[in-house]
């Protein structure tokens, strides 16, 4: 097995539960490249959580009948480790043939698991298909979608590049919160494309141009990242271009496999409760 598992390998689907599927990753390897990239270390990088929800979640009850839910994870930003996409669907798969006395064995039993993986404490909300836990929310702040329509044009770089954002000048202290909907990255291992909503809050005494900051994103549509370090990256050169008193970064990143990954980095700002988007 490569130090990507089972991702982007031909695998068989587990008939019982196999705790075993689940491969980490350390978070050292993307946080060496940022601190090589940006300058940025990984101590700046650990204020946060990364939420995956799962859209395939069952199991079934004592008397052997499936049962199916919704769940959403939340792995704290520093663990050692994050857990493999596709190691974690199998994971949930191996679930999907073993007898459970209640909802509350299924949360215990995966956030154990998780909690091992990651080296740190995992927690689990398990929701029913009523919609009142996963219901659609809208992303905060202005959507700078279409600051760059009009405009001379935007070449497709190879890879991500922070001078797009160019030396931030002085201006008065305030808030500035938006969003856009154009993040793209691909796969590291697949390179299969990987959609999601960038959300930005940053207090900061430097001018925000919206169209350098839309730029400098449309410049991952060709990196090769997982989301974690994409979001982390982005944290890092914001933080280093516009010396923020307050910082959130918030990716909602699209469903691949019935799961999909909601990484958040703070400075002096509260970690946010993570919505499910329209395109989630």
């Amino acid at each position: 097995m490569s130090i990507h598992g089972v991702l982007g390998e031909s695998t068989s689907y587990p008939q019982s539960y196999d705790n075993s599927m689940l491969f980490a990753i350390s978070r050292t390897l993307g946080r060496d490249e940022i601190l090589a990239k940006s300058g940025v270390s990984a101590e700046h990088l650990v204020a946060g959580v990364d939420v995956w929800q799962a859209f395939e979640l069952s199991w079934l009850n004592p008397q052997g009948i499936s049962k199916v839910a919704i769940a959403r994870i939340h792995i704290p930003a520093d663990s050692p480790n994050i857990v493999e996409s596709k190691s974690l669907k199998l994971y949930l798969n191996s679930l999907n043939f073993t007898q459970f006395d209640d909802v509350a064995a299924v949360k215990q039993t995966i956030e154990r698991d998780l909690t091992a993986c990651v080296g740190a404490t995992v927690t689990v909300e398990i929701g029913a298909l009523d919609g009142t836990d996963f219901a659609v929310v809208a992303p905060m702040g202005e959507c700078i979608d279409t600051v760059l329509d009009g405009g001379d044009g935007l070449a497709v770089v190879d890879d991500v590049d922070a001078s797009l954002l160019g030396t931030a000048d002085d201006g008065v202290m305030q808030t500035y919160q938006f969003h856009t909907n154009l993040l793209r990255s691909n796969c590291p291992v697949t390179n299969q494309p990987d959609w999601g909503t960038l959300l930005v809050s940053i207090t900061t005494a430097k001018q925000v141009e919206y169209a350098k900051v839309l730029a400098y994103v449309l410049s991952f549509r060709k990196h090769n990242g997982f989301h974690e370090q994409c979001v982390e990256q982005i944290f890092a050169d914001l933080l280093t271009v516009y010396a923020p008193t307050s910082l959130m970064v918030q990716a909602n990143y699209t469903r691949r496999g019935g799961i999909d990954i909601n990484p958040v980095r703070v400075l002096n700002h509260p970690v946010p409760n993570i919505g499910r988007l329209v395109r989630q």
